[in-house]
């Protein structure tokens, strides 16, 4: 595959216009992720959740030197643009679509770095934005394949508890940070180790159309919310089944 390119990201950046904010300091109150670990070369997977701790956004953060760059969808980017900017209040912080930068994808590319989520996922990076086809294809179809679930239509918007997406599993959240929008929430569960619900990928013909969020037919699958105590006639990828203990 000579194409990288995820033709259906977009990347916002938030930089400081004053030399007394901290980007890292400002977004450490909002998102999941613990931004200390948020470092130059290395993406984290995180959201944006609702004050119960349900999804609105997710979206992986990478550090360019003060700066801090959210790769992100396509679609959802004014959308979550305007969540941050609603955040900012009176802070001397800018918050902008960059359009120069592209974010690619491999299977493999050992000199790029590696999905945050899990090694079988392969590379991610930023670069440039030529224009072309894209491995938009091709990442879903191998991101589907390991059942690992991201974005709008998956998730949905203000539908999905965030550790019901397996946030845990794919370190996209941290239990060890202060407190962030949703965490409430988001730290109960986890401290009572109660998720009832998770998101999963299932053939098509083990489909329940009352659960499901989407469905791919060119590949088979479909996406879903289902409770735990549904999931274990499901053939799950192993990360998922050591999770939740299926026998």
């Amino acid at each position: 595959m000579t194409e990288t390119r995820l033709n259906d990201r977009a990347i916002i950046r938030l930089s400081a216009t004053d030399g007394s904010e901290d980007i890292k300091a400002f977004l450490q109150g909002l998102v999941t992720q613990d931004m200390v670990v948020v470092v130059d070369g290395m993406p984290q997977w995180s959201a944006l959740l609702s004050a119960q701790g349900k999804v609105l956004f997710d979206f992986f953060l990478w550090a360019d030197g003060d700066d801090i760059l959210i790769d992100c969808e396509q679609d959802q980017a004014e959308a979550l643009l305007k969540r941050l900017k609603l955040y900012r209040l009176r802070r001397k912080i800018e918050i902008a679509l960059d359009d120069s930068i592209g974010v690619h994808w491999a299977l493999a590319a050992d000199d790029r770095p590696a999905d945050p989520r899990l090694p079988e996922l392969g590379y991610r990076w930023l670069g440039t934005t030529e224009n072309g086809k894209g491995a938009d294809e091709a990442y879903r179809k191998h991101r589907l394949s390991l059942g690992v679930t991201e974005g709008a239509a998956e998730l949905g918007s203000d539908k999905t508890l965030w550790l019901e997406c397996n946030a845990a599993e794919l370190h996209g959240v941290s239990f060890a940070k202060g407190c962030y929008v949703g965490q409430e929430n988001t730290a109960r569960m986890n401290y009572r180790q109660k998720v009832n619900r998770r998101m999963v990928v299932v053939p098509l013909d083990q489909a329940d159309e009352k659960r499901q969020r989407t469905a791919y037919p060119a590949y088979g699958l479909s996406v879903e919310h289902r409770r735990v105590d549904d999931l274990h006639a499901l053939d799950l990828p192993a990360w998922l089944a050591d999770a939740i203990k299926l026998p």
